[in-house]
This record gives C-alpha cells, structure tokens and sequence, in this order.
C-alpha cells in the first residue's frame, strides 16, 4: 500500500508575528494525530534565517526552514502581528509574491492581511481583518477591497481571517477543505473547539452577549430541538413557537445571539450533517439528501455547489472513509 506524503504547511516567521497565532497554527497542524484517522502534516517555520523569532511574552520561535523551503509548501500560513504596520523583511515579500505565483495557497491570520497588503496581494482582492483594523488596512492599503464583518473570506486562492478566535476557524476550514469535514471535527474535538462557527463580526461588534440569559438558554434549546430534526421542513415560524416569540422577534434575536439568520445556520447545520454522511456512509444520494434535510438531491447539489463549489458525488468521492452502509439516525453536528 502506498504511503501517503504529509500534507506540507509552512508558518512564516519573523519578528513581529503574534505568538496566540503562531499556537493556533501550531495546534491544527503541529499535532501528530495520525491514530485518530487524521492525516499527517509536516508543519515547517520558515524565515529568512536560523535566528530565534522573539514573541511578546518572553517567547521565542526556532526557525527550521530557509525561505527556499515554501517551494516544497502545499499551503503556506501568515500570522498575524503585533503592530499591524510592522514592515516584513524584503524576503519574505518576495517569497510571498513568488508562492502566490506558483499557485500556492496563501492565508493569513488576524493582522496578517497587512502582510499580504504590503507584498501587493490583496490589491483588487476582499480581504478581512480584525473590526478594529478594518479602517487600518483601507487607509495603509487602499487598493484593498476590506470586508468589515466576515469571520473569512478567499479571494484568488488567497485567504485572510478575522481577529483571534477566526484564525482557528479560518485554520479548521483550510483543513476542511484539503482533508474533509471528519478530519476537521477530528482536530477540532481535540482542541475543544467547534469545527465551524457561522455568522460574521457584527455579533462581536455590536452584540458581544446575547440580551439576556433567558434569552441565551431558549435559542440554545431551539438550535438543539432543530439539530434533532433536520430531516423535516423547519420553518422561521416553526423555531420561533418553539422559542415562545412571534417570527419578527425570534429572528432579530437568533441574528443578535449567532451573528447569521436561522434560516442560513439551518443551511449551514444541514449541509455539515451531509458531509458527515458522504464521508461515514454509502447511503444513496436521495437518502442523504432527506436525512440531511433538503428534500430532494437536486436542492441538496444546488447548495453543494453555491457553498462548497462542489457536487455531493465529488465531495464523497474526495472524502469517504467507507464506512458502513448505515448511518445513526441521531448523526448530526453539534449545536453552537
């Protein structure tokens, strides 16, 4: 049987870069959990040298790979910096301009959309960065198109993530990508972390909590009561009597507390529960597409296409384990 190369991820480093990124990228792809079926990664620190990066905090990074290794790099990761105008060293531009050449995928984390900026990546592209940062990075670099709310976005094979808590998201879902949506829940079941948040910014710009904690545990109980039943045709107005509130209500709360619509977080838990049974079961098309939800296989490969640019054949045929033929009628994503 043959053996299967490592998947190749470069961090790039050098003074400047924030350490919280640096341990995201590190934990997604750092960790050896081959006997959790996940694949092998080589995870590599280039720089322009040897010399220890220094991290705020006392910390520091041991480079081990010269600039010239990105060539060997299946996707070459950002992070983000501690003084978001802070000047990359000239190499690393270069290096940058020369990957993104070649075709390689590129994303950066957090501030690292700056980075990006300063190689002229993102001139004519979408880019997100921190809320903070947004008017930042339209007055340094104007000729970037900045989105002000997304958790992330890519534009030309090149992908840059909200502040902090993004970059993971961002993180999980390169890894969805190139791996599957198992694999994915995989690394996130191990980091505690949920293997993909929907919504955008605004929830965390202008509405940190949800009004109240009432408020809180009765969306939390409505998400759980439609995770059980995705399978049936699930209304606003279905959710909201759930919720005890009139439609109007229900949904400006649900958008406050979650940062999307129910109808849109109905969307996105029904094609993950595809996903999960593409890559666990053979079950046909037209069964998947009732478990999941969608009532017929030509809506569930419409969303398929409009979300994943993909078909679910394609998606199962890139991503199935070959699991059993039959799937637990409980199989579902975890409510978030």
């Amino acid at each position: 049987m043959a053996v299967t190369a490592p998947y190749r991820v470069a961090l790039l480093a050098f003074p400047g870069i924030r350490a919280f990124d640096v341990s995201v990228i590190t934990e997604v792809w750092g960790v050896d959990r081959t006997d959790r079926g996940v694949p092998a990664f080589a995870l590599r620190r280039a720089a322009t040298d040897t010399a220890p990066v220094l991290l705020r905090g006392g910390l520091t990074l041991l480079p081990d790979r010269p600039l010239s290794w990105l060539t060997h790099a299946d996707l070459i990761v950002v992070p983000g910096l501690d003084d978001h105008l802070t000047p990359a060293p000239a190499p690393v531009l270069d290096a940058l301009r020369r990957a993104h050449a070649r075709g390689t995928p590129l994303a950066a984390l957090c501030g690292g959309a700056f980075t990006l900026a300063q190689a002229g990546l993102l001139d004519g592209r979408r880019a997100v960065t921190h809320w903070n940062l947004t008017d930042l990075l339209r007055i340094h670099h104007p000729r970037v198109d900045v989105v002000p709310d997304a958790l992330f976005i890519e534009d030309g094979n090149i992908w840059t993530a909200a502040g902090t808590a993004a970059g993971i998201d961002l993180c999980l879902h390169l890894v969805r990508r190139a791996h599957g949506a198992e694999v994915a829940a995989t690394i996130a079941r191990s980091m505690v972390t949920a293997p993909f948040r929907t919504g955008t910014q605004a929830q965390f710009i202008e509405h940190p909590t949800p009004r109240t904690d009432r408020d809180a545990d009765t969306l939390a109980a409505v998400r759980e009561h439609a995770l059980r039943r995705l399978g049936e045709p699930l209304t606003v107005a279905d959710l909201a009597a759930h919720a005890g509130m009139s439609p109007r209500t229900f949904a400006r709360r649900f958008t406050a507390a979650t940062g999307t619509t129910p109808m849109r977080w109905l969307l996105d838990q029904r094609i993950a529960a595809a996903q999960r049974l593409l890559e666990r079961t053979d079950l046909p098309m037209p069964e998947i597409a009732r478990r999941a939800g969608f009532g017929s296989e030509v809506t569930m490969r419409q969303h398929f296409a409009s979300r994943l640019a993909t078909s679910p054949r394609a998606y199962r045929a890139a991503f199935s384990t070959g699991a059993p033929v039959s799937a637990p009628a409980g199989s579902r994503p975890t409510a978030r």
